[in-house]
């Protein structure tokens, strides 16, 4: 009977782990892509997540939620160290103001405004035009590898929440990273030249 007890017992933890809010296939990175513009590589990135209930509550609360977005590219080298080529982050602060009655996602010194959740997450999931390498970088003619993943991050978090987290699936949000080949990264478009018009000289 107690084996039969132990067993019952692990059984009802499993369920309860399968149960679990955020499964890996409910985090994802949908698509990644770079474009060359004038001033280097920019990179578009489409995420899929919900927050969890937990984490919804804890914004809606007063409590700001930190999301950062990780750009890696880099080229595997089998005869010395692999090449490094960019790693950049972009740092998102998701909140809620009680006075408004609205939400906010900031990132450095630009901000917006929502009315509701949802909303804000919607544009915290589509990431648009971030300058990810310098024109000044310089490639090796060969292909690179691309990786970009965004997750939540919980040092940020106030300190009873960071404990939380270290045994609550709950207050955990990370999409896997998503890798793909960019070809040819040293082709960039030239710089635009800046020209007086014409007649400008003789004035």
């Amino acid at each position: 009977m107690r084996r039969i007890a132990i067993l019952t017992r692990f059984l009802a933890v499993l369920a309860c782990l399968a149960a679990a809010p955020a499964r890996a296939d409910d985090v994802e990175v949908l698509a990644a892509s770079l474009r060359a513009v004038e001033d280097g590589l920019v990179l578009d990135a489409d995420f899929q997540f919900d927050l969890t209930p937990r984490l919804a509550e804890v914004v809606a609360n007063g409590v700001p939620l930190y999301f950062v977005v990780e750009f890696e590219l880099g080229r595997r080298r089998w005869y010395w160290l692999d090449e490094n080529a960019a790693s950049k982050k972009l740092q998102l602060r998701l909140s809620y103001h009680p006075l408004s009655r609205q939400y906010r996602l900031s990132t450095g010194l630009l901000q917006q405004n929502f009315a509701n959740l949802a909303d804000a997450l919607n544009v915290l999931k589509r990431v648009r035009n971030w300058l990810v390498v310098d024109r000044t970088v310089s490639f090796s003619n060969a292909d690179y590898e691309a990786a970009v993943r965004l997750r939540l991050d919980t040092t940020l978090l106030p300190k009873p929440f960071q404990l939380s987290a270290l045994t609550s699936r709950d207050l955990h949000l990370e999409t896997p990273w998503k890798r793909f080949t960019v070809r040819s990264p040293r082709q960039l478009p030239a710089p635009v030249e800046s020209r007086e018009p014409k007649g400008a000289e003789a004035r």
